[in-house]
């Protein structure tokens, strides 16, 4: 059931006769725009607003009776409003208290004091509420409800954990730890400055550099398969394994998905996918995400994520998958869909500031932190353009940094248009980043080389944005358990009999399915794959065709 996100309008009053008709009237009046909260206790109100703080809700208006046994309304008012400075404060007084009301005007800045009984509430109750709540509705503006993330701007942890979320498509509201709004969440959960980033969920749940699989399952994601056996099981969720998971799970097969942390794989972190076939518009790759995923769950596939698969085990006809928590997985058939990742930057400085001003990828995550600043982008493929692109909306100045002479070789020519019809990107050829330099915290500038005369230079920069290249996810795979080729991708298919030292490798004496593994049963689709266009819609078809080939090896199993 959704949450109530309406301000709240709370009332205290130790008599419970008089505090049924005041909620009443309230809920009478007011219920269309706000929820009325009441209680006979001054201590427990107290401890309901320190509550309803943490959870980020709102208060418009204290109602409080000044005579109770616990403590006088002033107090209580007096000790409430650091919670919530801006809410009204009306006390409810006998006609003999009203010189204490008077003096709590100056005391406690109340707004009103009202005189029981105040009945008719039409004459004597609302024209004073409706007044006071129209002036705080004046300067009301609503708490942003959801995550939020309070941390450091170049903290690798921060980064991680907004990456993360960004990537798992959870909307997430950045808080710089230094700003008043972070100070303030810090405090009130209690956080120490090593403890960031701090994580406060919708409900007020607040976590302290939470490790990703205990930030995953306290929002609800599982990181534990349920089922004892699978059909088939994919490693991976990019588009080649989304696209096995709808085919498997719409063809009643028992799939199972492992993601180790985010879906959607490098295209999910795309910004804008032009070339994709039935969007002539284009989609940003969390969009594809979304819609991918949402087919996904509907066909009753499972999920499980962040986890990371470690090992495999043949037993028989059966797949024994481990994972990074000594789980066990046991499946008849396993997809192969853990795609690619940038290479890293290899030069001075660059692994010191990953995640602090150095990033893989990232643009969509990093871009609002690059607002009127000056980044660089490394990298001369579609998704170093796309990420350009996506920057040249926040960053005052976006340079892309490539060896050769300009992008025609390695980029789609709509791109290139594009960035040429940008002003603040600059397309610099002949280039590479030889040194990363910075302060404590964060980069700062960049040592350059120009490989046509081999001269060096420094530039000014807050951030630069790394896409060169890409290498396998295959480094967890026992080395000849699955064959790959010299650059690490898994061989498939018709390639393991391409020569005798590979034909030794297979099994079985009919030959190895297209996407099939020199393991029977195990394949591989995507970019992981040798031989791979590394194109969102081949992957696609890919994924699809993997499913086709399961069947007919569970067919003879």
């Amino acid at each position: 059931m959704a949450r109530d996100r309406k301000p709240i309008i709370l009332s205290v009053d130790d008599d419970e006769q008089v505090l049924r008709s005041l909620k009443r009237d309230l809920r009478n009046r007011y219920k269309d725009d706000y929820r009325v909260v009441s209680t006979t206790s001054a201590a427990e109100a107290l401890e309901a607003v320190a509550d309803l703080k943490k959870k980020g809700e709102v208060i418009a208006l204290f109602l409080s009776d000044q005579r109770m046994p616990e403590m006088l309304g002033v107090e209580f008012l007096e000790k409430a409003k650091p919670r919530f400075p801006k809410a009204k404060r009306v006390l409810l007084t006998a006609y003999s208290d009203t010189e204490a009301a008077i003096k709590a005007i100056n005391d406690v800045q109340l707004d009103y004091y009202l005189l029981k009984p105040w009945d008719p509430p039409e004459e004597k109750l609302f024209p004073v509420l409706d007044e006071l709540l129209e002036d705080w509705k004046l300067g009301y503006r609503p708490a942003f409800h959801g995550i939020r993330v309070v941390g450091y701007q170049y903290s690798p942890k921060s980064h991680n954990v907004k990456d993360w979320l960004a990537g798992n498509l959870l909307p997430y509201q950045w808080i710089d730890a230094r700003g008043t709004k972070g100070k303030e969440l810090i405090e009130l959960h209690h956080c120490q400055v090593k403890e960031l980033p701090l994580v406060v969920l919708e409900d007020g749940t607040a976590l302290s550099d939470p490790e990703l699989d205990e930030l995953a399952e306290t929002l609800g994601m599982s990181a534990t398969a349920s089922k004892d056996l699978y059909d088939v099981v994919i490693i991976g969720s990019g588009p080649s394994g989304m696209a096995a998971a709808v085919y498997g799970g719409s063809e009643g097969l028992r799939t199972l998905v492992i993601e180790k942390r985010a879906p959607g794989g490098q295209a999910g972190s795309s910004s804008r996918i032009e070339n994709y076939l039935g969007f002539p518009s284009g989609l940003s790759g969390s969009e594809l995400t979304r819609r991918a995923m949402a087919q996904t769950l509907r066909f009753g596939v499972e999920v499980v994520s962040p986890r990371e698969v470690t090992d495999i085990e043949i037993q028989g006809d059966y797949k024994i998958l481990t994972l990074d928590d000594d789980s066990q997985v046991k499946t008849r058939s396993v997809i192969l869909t853990t795609g690619v990742q940038y290479r890293m930057l290899e030069v001075e400085g660059a692994d010191r500031f990953s995640g602090a001003g150095v990033y893989y990828g990232a643009a969509i995550t990093e871009a609002r932190s690059c607002e009127n600043r000056n980044v660089f982008v490394v990298g001369g493929g579609n998704s170093a353009g796309q990420g350009a692109v996506y920057l040249s909306k926040y960053a005052s100045q976006v340079t892309i940094l490539i060896r050769k002479d300009d992008l025609t070789s390695s980029m789609s020519s709509y791109l290139i248009e594009q960035i040429g019809a940008i002003d603040n990107i600059h397309v610099e050829g002949q280039r590479e980043v030889v040194k990363v330099c910075g302060n404590d915290d964060h980069v700062e500038r960049l040592v350059l080389k120009n490989l046509a005369d081999d001269s060096t230079y420094e530039v000014d920069a807050d951030a630069l944005f790394i896409f060169i290249g890409s290498r396998p996810r295959t480094e967890w795979l026992q080395r000849g358990q699955i064959m790959t080729d010299e650059k690490g991708f898994i061989v498939t298919g018709r390639d393991l009999l391409a020569t005798a030292e590979r034909s030794r490798a297979w099994p079985l004496e009919r030959n190895p399915y297209l996407l099939e593994t020199c393991q029977p049963g195990i394949f591989a689709a995507g970019d992981v794959r040798s031989g791979a266009m590394n194109r969102v819609a081949s992957a696609v078809g890919e994924g699809a065709m993997a499913i086709k080939f399961v069947h007919e090896y569970l067919a003879e199993n």
